[in-house]
């Protein structure tokens, strides 16, 4: 029986090894740097560097959130945007798999 926590290290070395553009280890750099952040916040931070629409980002934090399992979400009310937080015993896999080099293209 494997651990959760290998499965999200395997889970993560995949989401980035399909990483073409960059844009998902500029995603995990932000979570890892903002450690709390809304899909806003992450979209105008990575506009800066990307070409890329508002459901683009919050479609991979969505992904990030529920298939990696490496986030946390907290709503105040209906209101108010969805806050996520990168839960703390995850920050050594996400900076071991940013630290990596990309595997070169064959």
């Amino acid at each position: 029986m494997t651990s959760i926590r290998t499965k999200i290290k395997a889970r993560l070395k995949k989401f980035v090894e399909f990483d073409v553009s960059g844009l998902r280890r500029r995603v995990l750099s932000l979570i890892l740097n903002l450690k709390r952040s809304t899909v806003d916040e992450l979209h105008m931070a990575i506009s800066k560097d990307f070409d890329v629409s508002r459901s683009v980002v919050a479609s991979m934090v969505g992904y990030i959130h529920s298939r990696l399992g490496i986030l946390r979400s907290h709503k105040e009310s209906y209101k108010t945007p969805t806050v996520y937080s990168l839960k703390e015993e995850y920050v050594d896999l996400i900076q071991n798999v940013l630290a990596s080099k990309k595997p070169a293209s064959s």
